[in-house]
């Protein structure tokens, strides 16, 4: 009996859930993720032609990491694993993110709001962890795709004004406040008394785990891992703000 008949994965953009025998011949190879991925290759390569070379290294690596989220097994694999699927969401919020703000001109007004994309971001990350919307995503390509791009724009939003404000301390309560969110939906999905999301209910033994394992697992990854690249942002405009180069602009 496959695992995962309890649930139809007929419309999920990534396919069934993979066995972990099968896993990696589980490449994504949709024409249309690979022309889009392509193009963007070549008008990020045109585009960024005449940048700095921080710029183009985070649009590089951007890229190389969409590939690696979408057209690798990783992508089959959080079909089967509420944590894989977790992972998923950190890399793009707190990893792909930042490289898009990066790879972004700075902007010509360095003031830029905090709180709208603070605000927005964190609507974003629970909306789609409801478990109601986050089984919707299982049901069509295009809400997968909405679940995607909402996040990974959300949180581009949020680390450009993280990066470019100039006003560290605003920047540091942003982003203790972004983590302390994070850890607070993390830390509801460990101490959960029951596994909330259907489509894994079947899917986790074949790894070696049960659902409310998996879940307790996703929930630990939210609450500690995630929140490393905020904290280390946190260092870093401190360091910038407390160095002798902010002390001589004074």
């Amino acid at each position: 009996m496959n695992p995962a008949s309890t649930f139809s994965f007929d419309m999920s953009y990534c396919g069934s859930p993979p066995l972990p025998d099968e896993l990696w011949q589980r490449w994504n190879f949709d024409p249309i993720l690979l022309t889009v991925l392509t193009l963007l290759a070549v008008v990020g390569a045109t585009w960024m032609r005449h940048a700095e070379g921080p710029r183009r290294w985070a649009f590089g690596g951007a890229w190389v990491l969409s590939a690696v989220l979408f057209v690798s097994p990783l992508c089959a694999l959080t079909v089967a694993l509420f944590s894989a699927r977790v992972g998923h969401h950190v890399f793009l919020a707190m990893v792909m993110a930042p490289m898009l703000a990066l790879a972004l001109p700075a902007p010509s007004v360095r003031g830029l709001p905090i709180l709208p994309p603070l605000a927005v971001s964190s609507a974003i990350l629970w909306f789609w962890h409801v478990p109601d919307f986050y089984v919707s995503a299982f049901t069509s390509p295009a809400l997968y795709w909405s679940m995607q791009a909402s996040l990974l724009a959300g949180f581009a939003w949020f680390w450009r004004g993280l990066i470019w404000s100039e006003a560290p301390m605003a920047v540091g309560v942003a982003a203790l406040s972004s983590a302390m969110q994070m850890g607070l939906l993390g830390a509801l999905l460990v101490f959960a008394p029951q596994p909330l999301y259907a489509p894994h209910l079947a899917t986790t033994p074949a790894y070696g785990l049960s659902p409310l394992g998996d879940q307790q697992l996703g929930g630990l990854i939210m609450w500690v891992p995630a929140n490393l690249p905020l904290m280390a942002l946190v260092l870093w405009r401190l360091a910038g703000a407390l160095g002798p180069g902010r002390e001589a602009r004074g």
